[in-house]
């Protein structure tokens, strides 16, 4: 039962008011509430959340700037950092890159490519504060914003109070207002001037620190707002400090280098371990992490991109992330940067046995790897499409490959998944998220066995494809145990990544 939230305030003295407080107890628990330090029977902390964008804001660049309000959320919380598409899904731009924060979608689906929104679908992915709306008008909805496609586009009319500022001391201020005054519950703040100075003077720049420290001091203030509300006591906050693309050293962004395509996910709350550090968190987490918050579980028809960050766990392949090596032949990465290894996760096994010898070693078969080092192994090339991976995935890439001179014939290997218990009989579902690109002879087939059988195609691929799959299976009777089979060739062509693989019943 959905108690109103006059009626939990009303619940006191009699033994019908305990069992109504009961059922708002348990009913706040599935809404993110908590039990109130006050200890008064049948109080619950109100979910309440605030996220905080920072237009522009570079990761990379906050160890040169002092920051004290940010680096304490950090010490306090969760610190994250992923990085955006690039061309051609998008490019790394505003529009883009708060749309996919809003919506918890990327934008081939959400369909903003540009700061114009010509083609949006807000219709099929609405801003997270419109979900809230939809599953309890009651709440109190906020947007504040500088750049004004915040509060007019980005976030729809459903949202109760959507209001812009001319300048990001104006909109800091009518944030801290609103914050002070009313019964907020979910509000998001957009601060726009470090990304003005990340056009006119670059990342390089004092500048650009100088805006950053600004925007520390104007988020402390609201932060301060937050703490200063009367019922403070009696509310779970969940505060999440985020940016929407990051700028180039010299100035300017769209493009896809590693600075500009590097955003962050900094998260103080319920679940966020103080000084924790995770590198499978994207953007696309934010919208129904604050969901989730509300008690609003994200339905699987929304297709969603994202998931709640508490509900993150990860696969086989993010165990490698300790055992990751440098570059061999890729040389124009950092020589520092560890990224890449051909040792399989344990119950994992490749076939490499009809590859011929020799080509770039990072990339002889199935490989496994993260983005930083395998999407700037050469840019422009649809590697940073590749979104829908988490932390380290798999890749076979015939191109990168045959950049180093090697033995006649075309790229192929098979990567074999552990055993996976099933039951004789069952329908399974096989899911995992891939990202097929074709430039040239190239063939991409999943397979399944049963029982150490003979194989079975599940899925070929030969076009362009980026998804989160699930394909149904039917088990045969009798059996216990399956294994999936991903073959790829390819003759310089381009490549196959596949992450979060998973067979359930």
């Amino acid at each position: 039962m959905q108690l109103s939230r006059p009626l939990r305030a009303a619940l006191a003295g009699t033994l019908a008011a305990a069992v109504l407080s009961l059922a708002a107890s348990t009913n706040a628990a599935a809404r993110g509430e908590e039990p109130s330090s006050s200890g008064a029977p049948g109080i619950v902390k109100r979910p309440k959340s605030l996220v905080i964008g920072i237009d522009g804001a570079t990761f990379a660049s906050f160890a040169k700037a002092e920051m004290p309000r940010v680096k304490s959320l950090m010490a306090d919380g969760m610190t994250a950092t992923g990085n955006l598409y690039a061309n051609p899904m998008a490019p790394t731009s505003s529009g883009p890159g708060w749309s996919s924060l809003a919506t918890g979608a990327w934008p081939d689906k959400h369909k903003v490519v540009d700061n114009s929104f010509n083609g949006a679908r807000p219709d099929l992915y609405p801003d997270y504060a419109t979900r809230l709306e939809n599953a309890d008008p009651t709440l109190d909805t906020l947007v504040v914003g500088t750049w004004a496609p915040i509060r007019d586009t980005v976030f729809g009319p459903a949202v109760d109070t959507r209001l812009g500022g001319v300048s990001d001391d104006d909109t800091t201020a009518t944030a801290v207002a609103r914050l002070g005054a009313t019964d907020v519950e979910a509000a998001f703040v957009h601060l726009d001037e470090v990304d003005g100075a990340g056009h006119y003077y670059g990342t390089g720049h004092r500048a650009y620190l100088d805006a950053l420290n600004r925007a520390d001091t104007r988020i402390g203030r609201i932060l301060d707002a937050v703490t200063a509300r009367a019922a403070y006591a009696e509310e779970n906050w969940q505060i999440v400090v985020t940016a929407d693309h990051g700028h180039l050293p010299n100035g300017g962004h769209g493009g896809n280098s590693p600075s500009e395509r590097q955003t962050f996910v900094i998260a103080k709350g319920t679940g966020f371990a103080p000084g924790s550090v995770r590198h499978d968190v994207k953007v696309t987490d934010v919208a129904p992490t604050v969901l989730r918050h509300f008690g609003v579980a994200a339905d699987p028809a929304w297709q969603l991109d994202g998931t709640a960050i508490g509900a993150l766990a990860p696969d086989d392949f993010d165990a490698l992330r300790p055992a990751l090596n440098t570059r061999v032949d890729e040389l124009a990465l950092p020589s520092t940067l560890k990224g890449w290894t051909a040792t399989s996760p344990s119950g994992w096994t490749i076939d490499n046995s009809a590859m011929p010898a020799g080509g770039v070693t990072e990339w002889r078969g199935w490989s496994f790897a993260t983005d930083e080092f395998w999407s700037n192994t050469d840019l422009g090339q649809g590697r940073e499409t590749n979104v829908r991976a988490r932390d380290v995935f798999a890749v076979a890439d015939s191109d990168e490959w045959d950049d180093k001179t090697h033995g006649a014939g075309p790229f192929d290997s098979t990567l074999t998944s552990p055993a996976f218990a099933v039951s004789g009989g069952a329908l399974a579902t096989v899911s995992y998220a891939t990202t097929y690109k074709v430039d040239g002879p190239q063939t991409g087939d999943v397979h399944i066995s049963f029982d150490g059988g003979p194989r079975q195609l599940l899925r070929s691929y030969r076009a362009d494809h980026n998804a989160h799959e699930r394909l149904a299976v039917d088990v045969p009777p009798g059996v216990t145990t399956a294994r999936l089979h991903f073959h790829y060739t390819g003759t310089n062509s381009a490549f196959w990544t596949i992450d979060q693989v998973g067979l359930t019943l």
